[in-house]
């Protein structure tokens, strides 16, 4: 079982965010999650760090492999909460056109690093409304088909829509390297069914975000809240789903982030352990 962290959990909130990338304690977090006995980070891309992040540059690039190396700590994935501030939706041509000219960029930074997957943000201020935004994503993600061919990297999408209009989208995105990211918290918040998100677009995913929350309500610690977590990895199991697990949970007390990653980590091993 491969679990990894949402980059910035092993350290205090920055500015009171609950994510974003952190400017200063980046280099620390290989190390502190080789404490909390993970397998890897999902890096961040977000507009806050921007300036700063080593994913941006080759030297930042060698100094993450350097880190990786040394900690056994791998980056395996890069979470794109840029487009969270600047949504590939409700945007003019000319916003359009350098939002997809990023994303084109990113995924080949993604190759550079080594990483498999980009992870691509529909919720919230991002999210997809209407039936004409739905084609208007599936239009632009369209353009960006080629750059999956030539890096070999996956596009996980992670979306509010109800099951089927997500299948919907996904229909017409059958490009074998768009899946789906699915995050538990945020369809347990929705309401959402796993059996009924499985049953429409279970083949499809790609990744999964591990969270608890409650019904139209705010991220709880894990097991509060109304994540149906055993309908979740039976339907994992139903889809032979082999891919890693990212902790995206409720913080903790500030200063404790390791011993509570190594709590969370353990309550999704006894979940694994429960379904062998």
């Amino acid at each position: 079982m491969t679990v990894a962290i949402m980059q910035g959990r092993l350290l205090p909130p920055v500015d009171g965010r609950i994510q974003c990338f952190p400017r200063d304690g980046w280099r620390d977090e290989f190390a502190l999650a080789a404490a909390a006995d993970l397998d890897a980070i999902e890096w961040i891309f977000d507009v806050v760090g921007l300036d700063v992040n080593p994913v941006t540059t080759d030297a930042g690039l060698q100094e993450m492999a350097a880190l990786s190396a040394g900690s056994g700590v791998g980056v395996r994935s890069i979470c794109a909460d840029y487009f969270m501030d600047r949504p590939l939706v409700r945007a003019d041509d000319r916003e359009i056109d350098d939002r997809v000219g990023t994303l084109s960029w990113l995924l080949r930074r993604c190759a550079s690093l080594g990483a498999g997957r980009v992870v691509l943000p529909f919720v919230d201020a991002s999210q997809i409304g209407s039936d004409a935004e739905l084609g208007f994503v599936a239009s632009v993600l369209g353009r960006v088909l080629s750059v999956l061919d030539e890096t070999g990297v996956e596009l996980h999408l992670e979306t509010s829509l109800a099951p089927q209009r997500f299948a919907d989208l996904l229909a017409r995105l059958s490009h074998p390297s768009i899946k789906v990211n699915y995050d538990s918290g945020n369809s347990a918040s929705l309401g959402y069914s796993p059996r009924d998100e499985f049953a429409a677009y279970g083949s499809r995913v790609g990744s999964v975000h591990i969270k608890d929350r409650v019904r139209g309500g705010a991220t709880v610690p894990l097991g509060s809240g109304d994540t149906d977590f055993e309908a979740l990895f039976s339907c994992l199991d139903d889809v032979a789903y082999r891919g890693d697990f990212v902790l995206q949970v409720a913080r903790g007390t500030d200063g404790d982030e390791v011993s509570w990653a190594r709590h969370n980590r353990a309550f999704l091993a006894a979940l694994q352990a429960a379904r062998v």
